[in-house]
């Protein structure tokens, strides 16, 4: 059985015991998590998808780890100018492990 849920603007395809990396969410390393933002679920040939989602489906997952991502510098350069300036950015992640799918 899988499902397709959005959060943090994004979507992911998941199935239960998977390991996502999502955008940050509130919550400390084994809390429990539920996306009611599914958009689509199947097992097997049994497809059912939302306008805009599955009404009664949802996703329970538990926080494994609040990371962050890889260092992002962006570096603007005026030729000529005497002029530069160096920025850093690091976004916030929350690894999610799924545990179970709920069809509703």
């Amino acid at each position: 059985m899988f499902a397709v849920i959005k959060t943090g603007g994004k979507q992911y395809r998941v199935a239960a015991d998977d390991t996502i990396t999502v955008m940050h969410l509130a919550g400390e390393p084994g809390d429990n998590v539920t996306f009611d933002d599914v958009l689509m679920v199947g097992n097997g040939s049994d497809i059912s998808v939302g306008a805009p989602s599955v009404s009664g489906a949802s996703v329970a997952g538990e926080i494994v780890e609040q990371a962050r991502s890889r260092k992002i510098v962006a570096f603007k350069k005026r030729r000529r100018k005497d002029s530069r300036s160096k920025r850093g950015h690091r976004q916030d992640l929350t690894v999610v492990k799924i545990k179970e799918i709920k069809a509703g």
